[in-house]
């Protein structure tokens, strides 16, 4: 049980701390918030955790459903229907009935805006969209198909896809004009589509943006759909608002699949916000959904959740596992390489991964790399932030991932939003667990961020922002900033704040006040600054490395501060700016006899645990 703001001795303090954190282990880490993870997930989007509802990590509830996507689980018996270069597509999907598979030539290209009627299937009788490719000449089932299968090599910028072969397996439906190539029906349920490129056509002078590939039609309703092993794409410069849009959709998939190419332009464009995945926005229910073992690449948000108005629904049930989240550094001015839009001007980037209104959602064995500032963001890696008097985040849990190669690390923040002349609190931020999470290279100059690993912030009047947990985690944030940035309004402070079995480079101010108006302090010192922003909270069993003196005199008791990074005894040295992840992760690992091994209040190491990370994350690269 977190314990109440200290005014009293440092000693009683201490021993309170202790206490508290004991209680805390108690009632809060249970073993199952740790190895039902590894028990029940697997490498590949094949397996789904199966988690009873009810089953928590830490303070937050996980997902209550999950969603069988293999093959087996999607049974089409009834006819096959081949369709030629040239053929009708419209026509197909106009005359195809529930159970029936429609086969396009693979290399083929199916041109036009198609709408996937309605139909009143079950989940023994799937119509399914396919490449005329064998199975044999796709990935296996639970691989990621990359661009390779298409014909593409590589692209500027992007990882290296080490093609096998270039043979092209896929079969291609691309949008005309303004529009994405395809349209769900309000009523469309039960389609799969398997073996696909889905792309726009080059913008036209008179209709530059498409706002999205796919999407429901009217803001209606359409149920059980899964994209397996598809390639979608914009084009190099123009402007491409969003890959999929979730709104309306339950019981969705996105598995094995590669986005490349979502961007709106600065100044000239015509969007803001450009996302691979999004959702969370309207009227209708959203969930369960499964976001597996994809390359997701956008300039905005590579996948967000909220942040529309007029909003009265909140989707729930979120699997979002084994994804690598990426930004070409080539969209960053300044860069060798640099591509923007037509105009010159580059795309507007802001954070990797954000909700701002999602609950029960699972978050494990990603892999984040590059965001940077500049566009009203501090490129974030991870944002989590209710915005609307409709919108909940809460029961979030975010586990064995890394953030690489940014301007900030996690936001934590309740924010109010301006609607109808006030400025409302949304409906709750609460129930947040983070933990065994690696985060490297955040430079706030080269990424134009604030520096920070955390920033945990409130301008909840009413509510409180409560009960979230930062628990082994290992950081380095900037050098010149620090590891935590504090803020709240005196209204409402938040509470159950749980920091603890960490193991970070403390950088030059540990815990920084945000500064803004309204803020419940604008001290540097730790303690008076936690005490007067945080209403309760356990903050014990860290180790700051490198800290000033002064900083080591004003901490809370029950931390400890290593005088240098060789002193903790990680196996390596902190790698140097721009290393690639995988370096970064051997290098946290601790030496056998590190001080701080087995020195967590739950009896294991400081930081993350970098085998279980290395484990989640292997191949997601």
């Amino acid at each position: 049980m977190p314990f109440q703001k200290a005014q009293i001795t440092s000693s009683l303090l201490a021993s309170i701390i202790v206490c508290a954190s004991l209680i805390t282990s108690i009632l809060i880490f249970q073993p199952d918030a740790y190895a039902e993870s590894l028990a029940d997930t697997s490498t590949d989007s094949t397996n789904t955790p199966q988690n009873a509802a009810g089953t928590f990590d830490g303070p937050a509830e996980l997902p209550r459903a999950y969603i069988k996507s293999t093959m087996a689980d999607t049974p089409a018996p009834g006819r096959v229907f081949t369709l030629n270069e040239g053929g009708d597509l419209q026509a197909a999907l106009d005359g195809v009935n529930c159970g029936d598979t429609i086969v396009l030539q693979a290399g083929a290209t199916f041109s036009g805006n198609f709408k996937f009627r309605t139909r009143s299937c079950d989940d023994n009788h799937w119509i399914v969209i396919r490449t005329s490719a064998s199975d044999s000449q796709l990935p296996a089932e639970g691989t990621r198909l990359s661009p390779c299968y298409s014909g593409v090599s590589s692209l500027p910028g992007r990882p290296a896809f080490k093609c096998h072969s270039t043979t092209v397996v896929t079969a291609k439906l691309l949008g005309l004009l303004s529009m994405g190539p395809i349209t769900l029906a309000a009523g469309a349920n039960h389609y799969r589509l398997t073996g696909l490129e889905i792309a726009r056509a080059p913008a036209a002078r008179k209709l530059p943006i498409v706002y999205q590939l796919v999407s429901v039609a009217d803001y209606g309703a359409a149920d059980h759909v899964i994209f397996d092993r598809v390639w979608m794409h914009g084009t190099a410069q123009d402007e491409t608002g969003h890959g999929i849009r979730l709104d309306g959709i339950t019981y969705a998939a996105i598995i094995d699949s590669f986005f490349t190419d979502f961007h709106c332009v600065a100044i000239t464009g015509s969007c803001t916000d450009a996302q691979a995945i999004s959702g969370g926005n309207g009227t209708l229910p959203g969930g369960p959904y499964k976001i597996v073992n994809n390359f997701l690449e956008a300039a905005a948000e590579n996948i967000l959740f909220g942040g529309g108005k007029n909003v009265s629904a909140v989707p729930a049930d979120m699997e979002i596992r084994r994804n690598h989240f990426f930004k070409p550094l080539i969209w960053k001015q300044g860069q060798p390489g640099f591509v923007g839009g037509t105009s010159g001007h580059p795309f507007i980037v802001k954070n990797l991964f954000e909700l701002k209104n999602a609950e029960r959602v699972l978050f494990e064995g990603n892999v984040l790399e590059n965001s940077w500032g500049g566009f009203s963001q501090r490129g974030f890696g991870i944002l989590l932030t209710p915005r609307g008097s409709w919108a909940r985040v809460q029961d979030i849990t975010i586990r064995y991932t890394t953030i690489n190669h940014v301007g900030a690390g996690i936001a934590l923040t309740a924010t109010k939003n301006h609607e109808h002349g006030a400025d409302v609190d949304s409906q709750a931020a609460q129930r947040w667990s983070v933990h065994d999470v690696i985060i490297n290279d955040v430079n706030a100059a080269q990424y134009e961020g604030s520096g920070n690993l955390f920033q945990l912030a409130s301008e909840f009047t009413n509510k409180v922002f409560n009960s979230v947990t930062i628990n082994h985690v290992s950081g380095v944030p900037d050098e010149k900033n620090g590891v935590l940035a504090v803020g709240a309004r005196l209204s409402a402070l938040p509470s159950s704040i749980t920091v603890i079995n960490n193991l970070f480079v403390a950088g030059k101010y540990p815990v920084w006040s945000t500064g803004s108006d309204g803020v419940c302090s604008t001290s540097t010192d730790p303690l008076t600054l936690l005490n007067a922003c945080w209403e309760s909270y356990d903050f014990t069993y860290n180790a700051f490395v490198q800290p000033s003196e002064q900083a080591k005199a004003s901490w809370p008791a029950g931390n400890i501060f290593p005088a240098s990074i060789p002193a903790t005894g990680y196996s390596g040295t902190v790698p140097a700016k721009g290393s690639p992840a995988s370096v970064a992760l051997h290098s946290f690992q601790l030496l056998a006899d590190s001080p701080y091994r087995n020195a967590g209040n739950d009896g294991k190491d400081l930081g993350a645990d970098v085998s279980a990370v290395l484990s989640y994350t292997a191949g997601v690269e």
